[in-house]
């Protein structure tokens, strides 16, 4: 359609111009017929690039929509598959940036290249129908045309750097936003407002520099681009004026010659938009290809296996792990028989969490091996892991949708029944049947309509209703009160028979749920053993537990 309405466009000056030639013939001559057919035309014409102009652009306003939603969804469909180590090297904010802004900037300047493509077009039709009629005219009317180019590739030179830094302080600024609403409790706590507004005006007026630079810039070279085509125009009324009463160009032929002069200069007038539009789409697609460049470091072996009816035999062969430089896990060696249930002890930095993440491998260990009823982990599909190894963390991430939602998030084609029962283990029940909507309750962002008891036992209900044959409660009951995490450890006492279940412990009364308790030390496993005979034999293992000041709220099983 866009090409349609270039042609239909590209006829109308000619016509114009016949019109005109037509008109003393039809006034002085009385035969007005050759006149009323060209107006009849005209007409034809006008109204069939109004149609096609307005089909044009509505079709071009869907395709680039599309596209943009194409864009988005391959960016998070790749975002999915990158491993926790991208994550942990780069902001929320950032991401949101790219994905949203940095889109939008492309698909702006999708839905203006047609106009390129047309122009080229023009410019051709126009040329030839200028050329037909007088070659000095024509050189005279484009005569500034090469100071017009070089001072557009000036200009977009000058750009690119331009919008890079615009796109990017654009997301430093979605950074602090983001972590402004987020940390929103901290920021009040501390009675931080202030400064976190300090912070974001120093953002935003970085991002206010670079945009009014640009804006200097354009100020400077738009205004000689558009001026200088109009010094052209100029030529063209002069000359070419001349030419008319010398009788060498028709009266009409002039007009049509101006008014192509006008479509090729047209695309001159708004180049520096064009141009910064472009520079704009240039470098979003450059930050938006840093993340598409990205590959992840966890990905499935070729040939994979998948455990059936796995059993939950945890073996720790050996393990090595670093963040970056920083060895964390040296040498790790333990194992967990099916059915029980240990306890990882250890002291803040000691490498508790990351002993879970690489059961699940969130991260990929450096050497040695973890089994699973003797299957390495790595041979294993990872959506198959993922399914048999259920996790509570120690702050649980909930959606904005219902609890009914929540709860099913792993399992979505559960009964409600199922839900309820999940649920009730996790002592969520109670709570949940006396909110307005019961199940149906939707929970604010991240769940923080709830309390910090609320949302893990949510947590827990969700990881149980998926019964995984091996659970990793990562200090999961850390923000529950004693009354309600007595409850709780109850039912967990059932739910962990013939279960593989790995705590991480800080709490005594945890320790407590554990047949063995394994304590971490500087990368490795020095001790194993009950919680009792590690009392009696490890002064370490009562170090640190006089060091975290917990009281025992239960005996330890056996």
């Amino acid at each position: 359609m866009t090409v349609l309405t270039m042609l239909v466009s590209v006829a109308l000056p000619a016509l114009t111009g016949q019109i005109i030639d037509a008109l003393p013939n039809a006034i002085i001559e009385n035969q007005p017929d050759h006149f009323l057919l060209l107006v009849i035309i005209m007409i034809s014409l006008t109204v069939l690039r109004f149609i096609f102009g307005f089909l044009g652009t509505y079709q071009m306003s869907r395709v680039s929509n599309q596209l943009e939603a194409d864009l988005r969804s391959v960016i998070y469909n790749h975002l999915v598959t990158l491993s926790f180590s991208f994550y942990d090297n780069i902001q929320t904010g950032q991401v949101i940036s790219r994905a949203n802004s940095d889109i939008k900037a492309i698909q702006m300047f999708l839905m203006m290249s047609p106009m390129l493509l047309t122009s080229v077009l023009s410019f051709i039709f126009a040329a030839a129908y200028m050329l037909s009629v007088s070659f000095t005219l024509t050189l005279a009317a484009l005569v500034t045309t090469p100071v017009v180019y070089v001072l557009s590739m000036k200009l977009r030179a000058i750009m690119f750097p331009l919008s890079w830094l615009t796109q990017a302080h654009q997301a430093d600024v979605a950074v602090i936003v983001d972590e402004n609403i987020n940390g929103q409790r901290i920021v009040k706590s501390f009675a931080q407002e202030q400064s976190q507004l300090t912070l974001l005006g120093k953002a935003a007026k970085k991002l206010q520099w670079v945009q009014v630079r640009a804006i200097d810039i354009s100020s400077i070279f738009n205004p000689v681009i558009e001026h200088l085509t109009v010094v052209g125009q100029v030529l063209v009324w002069v000359y070419g004026g001349w030419l008319v009463i010398q009788g060498e160009v028709q009266l009409g032929a002039l007009v049509a010659f101006n008014m192509y002069l006008m479509i090729i200069q047209a695309p001159f007038r708004f180049l520096g938009l064009l141009l910064q539009m472009e520079q704009r789409a240039k470098a979003s697609a450059g930050r938006i290809f840093e993340i598409l460049d990205e590959q992840p470091e966890i990905t499935d072996r070729a040939n994979i296996s998948s455990l059936k009816s796995p059993q939950g035999y945890l073996e720790f062969d050996d393990v090595h792990f670093a963040y970056k430089n920083d060895p964390v896990l040296t040498g790790l060696d333990f194992k967990v028989e099916s059915g029980e249930t240990i306890a990882i002890v250890g002291r803040t930095g000691s490498g508790k969490s990351t002993v879970v993440r690489l059961l699940s491998r969130f991260y990929e260990m450096s050497s040695g091996s973890i089994k699973i009823d003797g299957i390495d982990i790595r041979d294993l599909a990872l959506k198959n892991l993922h399914f048999h190894v259920g996790q509570v963390l120690d702050e649980p991430f909930l959606f904005s949708i219902s609890i009914r939602d929540n709860i099913a998030y792993g399992k979505p084609n559960a009964s409600m029944a199922e839900i309820i029962s999940a649920a009730k283990a996790a002592q969520a029940h109670d709570f949940i049947k006396n909110m307005e909507k019961g199940y149906d309750t939707v929970v604010g962002e991240r769940g923080y309509t709830l309390s910090g008891g609320q949302r893990q036992r949510l947590g827990i209900a969700r990881a149980l209703l998926v019964n995984p044959p091996i659970l990793v409660l990562d200090d999961a009951t850390s923000a529950i009160d004693v009354k309600v995490e007595s409850d709780i450890h109850e039912a967990l006492v059932n739910l962990m028979a013939n279960r593989t279940t790995i705590l991480i412990a800080h709490r005594l009364s945890t320790i407590g749920l554990a047949n063995r308790v394994v304590l971490l030390d500087e990368g490795k496993a020095i001790a194993t053993g009950t919680h009792q005979k590690l009392l009696e034999t490890v002064p370490r293992y009562s170090e640190i537990l006089s060091q975290q000041n917990r009281m025992p709220e239960r005996e330890p099983r056996s």
